[in-house]
């Protein structure tokens, strides 16, 4: 038996894949897998197939025929075939995760490419495609054309090819918001937005932290749970949490939680790295961030006695703290954004 790979177009009606399932049985064709791209031009069938070793190409596309099968494209298949797309394209942004410049070959892969022509100059156009040729914008610049002859380009491998592309775009954004920050006194620390993956390691930072410290960030309410814990670690909207790493531990924590116009901040920093300009270095990350994000203030909610956050939030730009007892709020305005309120005006 050998393996081949078949495209096909049928009409998307009731019975008609069946029809060309039946018409490739009678020939002893075996169907390993199948998939089905939906087309203006009809339902465009996928399927990797195991044939009897005397069968030819010729005999392959008359049973498409016979099975009401048209515009069909048959190629000889190797072993790794067998591999189903969805897991080919899970695959593929895994190692995407890790070497988000990889995106060409990956396109190549899942795409089963010809080419793939990498060009600096960014698309002239919007990206899309067309039977024998593709257009994807490159996230680190630049512009891909994916070149296949046969068979033609679907709108389901078009949204497969996009989805790589955000999926490198968002790793190539993660890492470029991953800086190294050197202490007065040497240490080295590195600041880098959190993932779920963290929640083990910022668990250890709650654990590692006074009561004192707990109580200044959570304003007397101890220590989060593992639901809202989890939360925090990547808000939702426009929202960011930052965390500082000692190697694999983690040491500090800055959120950014946004609702509308408003985001509240807030720093945790365990107590053996506290004063060493940590909490000031993630509020100026998470200031940048708010302004790209379009925010226009940031509130800080804290003890009325914790001399070191309101020093901090003086130094980046804040008012004058509004007090309630044991409480003071900050207004940290944002840098380049529009007031509280002011509506953004309409474009046509």
């Amino acid at each position: 038996m050998a393996l081949w790979r078949i495209r096909a177009t049928v009409d998307d009606r009731p019975g008609y894949l069946s029809v060309l399932t039946a018409s490739l049985a009678l020939r002893s064709v075996n169907i390993l897998a199948v998939q089905v791209h939906t087309t203006e031009a009809g339902a465009v069938d996928d399927f990797l197939v195991d044939a009897p070793d005397s069968m030819s190409e010729a005999e392959l596309l008359a049973a498409i025929a016979k099975g009401r099968g048209r515009d069909a494209y048959v190629s000889r298949a190797e072993a790794q075939g067998l591999v189903d797309q969805p897991t080919r394209a899970l695959a593929l942004a895994g190692r995407l995760v890790h070497e988000s410049d990889a995106l060409g070959e990956a396109l190549v892969a899942l795409l089963d490419a010809t080419e793939v022509r990498w060009r600096p100059e960014p698309l002239a156009g919007r990206p899309g495609y067309e039977a024998a040729r593709m257009t994807l914008a490159d996230p680190a610049g630049g512009s891909f054309e994916v070149l296949r002859r046969l068979p033609a380009f679907t709108p389901a491998e078009y949204a497969r090819a996009q989805a790589l592309v955000e999926l490198s775009g968002s790793m190539l954004r993660r890492q470029d918001e991953q800086i190294t920050l050197l202490l007065p006194d040497g240490a080295e620390l590195v600041i880098r937005a959190a993932t779920s993956h963290d929640l083990d390691a910022v668990r250890g930072l709650h654990e590692r932290c006074s009561a004192a410290s707990l109580q200044r960030r959570y304003l007397g309410g101890g220590a989060p749970g593992e639901a809202r814990l989890a939360r925090l670690l990547e808000p939702t909207g426009t929202g960011r949490t930052l965390i500082a790493l000692a190697g694999e531990r983690v040491v500090a924590m800055g959120n950014l939680l946004a609702e509308g116009d408003l985001a509240e901040v807030a720093m945790l920093v365990e107590d053996d790295w506290q004063r060493r300009g940590i909490g000031t270095a993630l509020l100026r990350r998470l200031l940048a961030h708010a302004e790209r994000a379009q925010i226009a203030a940031l509130l800080a909610h804290t003890a009325a006695d914790n001399v070191a956050m309101l020093r901090t939030l003086r130094r980046l730009g804040a008012g004058t703290a509004d007090r309630d007892g044991a409480m003071a709020t900050v207004t940290l305005p944002v840098p380049g954004a529009r007031p509280v309120g002011e509506e953004t005006p309409a474009t046509f």
